[in-house]
């Protein structure tokens, strides 16, 4: 018998759109096809005609719980996830306390297994506590980052002896090491330059694209030396890109795996400096926002797989909080229930292909942090059926009062977004324009340094 048989609707399957009928039992896809007979089942979802397309996995998120809950938590975080659409987070570490050993890992998992509606991983900090990678890796992180080699939200940047030492480490782990590349000197000297400038532009001053170049181009050559896998995470700059575009491209010329992969955030694709008289400190974030010029590299490179994924960056601040001099506002902006709706929107207006969106919002994610062994990010029968239904046809200008984050407002408003009307994880429907799913049945997903349980 079969739990929920999904009708009258169109899905992306053996790589064109097609009408079908989707069957899900045990939290699992249990067949595709254009047609489905069953015997009995226990809810029927009519689609009326909408696509059924796989649920978002979000690698980078700051749920701000533990320590920081009156920004975010893991059931608010969960919920704002949800009701855009995706299933799936790897939360950062930079909370308090920051997850660095065994007793925050601990700490941290017990929030989100209590209160997160959807499933997630956690990523391991790296700071000075070098001896403890190999026990967070064993206790189930799925990556170590951010790793912040210029001051951000957390204070846990790290020196350029610290990442070498960590990068080697993490080799012999076979993990990942996910890096937040902004070179702490030439900050620092910005900073000092700009320290009397409180317009808003003085952010990205203090921050130009060669912070995020010469860091970039400075992990690449440790990365090189230690041959460790490593992620970058929100890439914002054409200079960047091109060094990124080297690095493969010489793996390719070698006929191997690249050790590098990475992701833009949503603000460095759908946002530009231009907004920044609208955002004001609203608008302050790491890496800061780019001009129009990078935006147009950004989006060719997601579409020319140079990017391998999409990621919000969410960190939530109180409107209070981000409502103060450019100086004094905390960097970061709410962002993962506005994800799937803005890239859905791109594809409406023919900025990517579909089947593009589907790639940097799921199959990628999963492939790159070990995911799909947990059957995650493939709309496959035998696979996690982590699905949302949406109507291609119901675009609408995006609005802060109806999202769920506890910030309370977005970046984004007024931009187009398409919603999903349904969002399915694990085969339970958890928003159905309403948050329906309960707070603590979100499955923590082991990282691949602890064994997989058999049976």
């Amino acid at each position: 018998m079969a739990d929920i048989l999904i009708k009258n609707t169109k899905v992306f399957f053996n790589n064109y759109l097609q009408p079908a009928e989707i069957t899900i039992e045990d939290g699992k896809i249990a067949k595709i096809a254009k047609d489905i007979h069953v015997s009995s089942i226990d809810h029927v979802i009519d689609a009326g005609g909408a696509l059924t397309l796989p649920a978002g996995i979000d690698v980078h998120v700051h749920f701000r719980d533990p320590g920081l809950t009156h920004k975010e938590n893991w059931y608010s975080g969960s919920c704002s996830a949800a009701a855009g659409g995706i299933t799936t987070v790897i939360d950062q570490p930079n909370t308090i306390p920051p997850t660095v050993d065994k007793r925050s890992f601990k700490e941290k998992h017990k929030a989100a297994r209590r209160k997160s509606i959807i499933d997630f991983g956690i990523n391991g900090g790296v700071t000075g506590n070098l001896t403890k990678l190999p026990q967070l890796w064993e206790l189930g992180v799925t990556a170590f980052g951010e790793i912040f080699m210029a001051k951000s939200t957390g204070e846990l940047n790290i020196d350029d002896e610290t990442l070498n030492k960590a990068l080697a480490i993490v080799k012999e782990l076979n993990a990942i090491a996910c890096i937040h590349a902004e070179d702490e000197t030439i900050r620092l000297e910005r900073a000092k330059l700009l320290e009397n400038d409180m317009s808003p532009e003085s952010h990205s001053k203090e921050r130009p694209n060669a912070c995020e170049a010469f860091a970039v181009q400075k992990a690449v050559e440790l990365i090189t030396l230690h041959n460790t896998r490593a992620h970058y995470c929100h890439i914002s700059t054409r200079e960047a890109i091109g060094i990124i575009r080297q690095e493969k491209f010489i793996a390719l010329e070698q006929k191997r795996q690249s050790r590098i992969t990475c992701e833009v955030a949503p603000h460095h694709l759908f946002l530009t400096n231009k907004d920044r008289a609208r955002l004001g400190s609203y608008g302050k974030m790491n890496p800061a926002l780019r001009n129009r010029m990078w935006i147009k590299a950004l989006v060719n490179s997601v579409n020319d797989g140079l990017i391998d994924m999409v990621a919000s960056d969410h960190a939530p601040h109180l409107e209070f909080e981000k409502d103060v001099d450019i100086k004094s506002a905390p960097s970061g902006v709410p962002g993962v229930e506005t994800l799937m709706p803005l890239m859905l929107a791109a594809v409406k207006k023919n900025l990517l292909p579909l089947s593009r969106m589907i790639y940097v919002t799921s199959k990628n994610p999963a492939r790159i942090f070990g995911f799909d062994r947990l059957l995650k990010g493939s709309f496959e029968e035998g696979f996690d059926a982590d699905l949302m239904i949406v109507n291609p046809c119901d675009m609408r200008p995006i609005n802060g009062d109806l999202l769920h984050s506890k910030a309370g407002w977005t970046p984004y408003e007024g931009i187009d977004g398409i919603f999903p009307q349904i969002t399915i994880s694990r085969g339970e429907i958890v928003w159905d324009g309403e948050i329906i799913g309960k707070q603590g049945r979100g499955k923590f997903l082991e990282g691949q340094g602890k064994p997989l349980k058999i049976g």
